[in-house]
């Protein structure tokens, strides 16, 4: 059986205040435990009118206090721009609130412009080429195994937990899959982003996977953009919304999701309709049984069985009716 959970960037709808959306995305994830989605995680974006998701933490424990059983993640946290060590700490803390319901995902995206890093690394040059080190950091922070020859030995995060939450890393090939299985991490293959390489990603993990005291068994996700509605037309008519959103993301315009009329008035470019083409094949759109059959053949090309959906329509009621139909579609209840 496929297991489902919901990956939300919190978009901003044209028209809708901050406030109003976060009251949303509450109400979003109390709905999604209640129709058998198993987790609830936020991504992280800095700088944008649309993407209100700026500290997935503050978030992952907002959601928790609300709902009951459903597992809150982070997809991801750009650990680049942080200490290891206060991450550790932060998501240690929220697991002796919430034990047993916190996933850490970390990712190792720059964050945004050089201005943004700037403001987020307070001015510290710090390479990308660092963040394999400081995932080594934060393992040994999180697990408290912190080697004896490291320069900060001694050092422990609290609190001090009998049990740590699991860490997955989000990545979008080869490498990173294979720099997450061996150290026995999870991996989430960022479907929604670069859909190409899912199928190689996903064997390398497999294939390179080291099983260690924590995590026994390759531990695979995939996130992928997915909208539904009662009957496939009706399901293209709400995607043009998105379809728009996302071109507009690419060129660094405004991130806020666009109603059904603006994006049919929209002037598209023949090069927008190439690119919104692409973009379709990180996206299953139809009805339930048109989007129960493509993430079958998805979960089967990936063999694996569990996904994280993102659904960035205007529309607040016409998403909770995509996520409920979803749900029935799979049979997750």
């Amino acid at each position: 059986m496929i297991k489902l959970g919901v990956l939300d960037q919190v978009p901003l709808s044209k028209g809708q205040t901050v406030t109003e959306k976060m009251q949303e995305t509450i109400k979003m994830a109390t709905l999604a435990e209640e129709l058998g989605y198993t987790r609830y995680w936020f991504a992280e974006h800095h700088g944008t009118k649309g993407m209100q998701s700026t500290a997935p933490e503050i978030l992952m424990a907002a959601i928790a206090a609300h709902t009951e059983n459903i597992r809150v993640g982070s997809g991801g946290i750009l650990l680049p721009q942080y200490s290891p060590f206060k991450v550790a700490e932060v998501t240690k803390q929220l697991e002796s609130i919430f034990p047993g319901r916190v996933d850490v995902g970390l990712g190792r995206s720059p964050g945004g412009t050089p201005a943004l890093r700037r403001a987020l690394v307070d001015g510290t040059p710090r390479s990308l080429d660092e963040f394999w080190r400081q995932m080594d950091d934060l393992i040994h922070y999180v697990r408290d195994t912190l080697p004896r020859t490291h320069p900060n030995a001694g050092v422990k995060a609290a609190p001090i937990l009998e049990n740590t939450p699991p860490l997955w890393i989000l990545g979008l090939g080869e490498n990173s899959a294979e720099q997450a299985a061996k150290r026995g991490l999870g991996y989430v293959f960022g479907h929604f982003i670069k859909s190409a390489r899912g199928e190689q990603a996903m064997q390398t993990y497999r294939d390179h996977f080291t099983p260690n005291e924590w995590s026994k068994t390759p531990q695979m996700l995939a996130a992928v953009f997915m909208v539904c509605a009662d009957t496939d037309e009706e399901a293209e008519r709400l995607a043009s919304s998105q379809d728009l959103w996302l071109l507009r993301v690419e060129k660094g315009l405004d991130s806020r999701i666009p109603s059904i009329k603006e994006a049919n008035d929209y002037q598209y470019t023949d090069e927008d309709h190439k690119r919104m083409i692409h973009n379709r094949t990180r996206t299953i759109i139809g009805s339930p049984e048109t989007v129960r059959n493509q993430l079958r053949t998805l979960a089967d090309r990936y063999g694996m069985d569990e996904f994280l959906i993102l659904c960035n329509i205007h529309s607040f009621s016409d998403r909770i009716r995509s996520y409920q139909l979803v749900s029935e579609a799979l049979n997750i209840k």
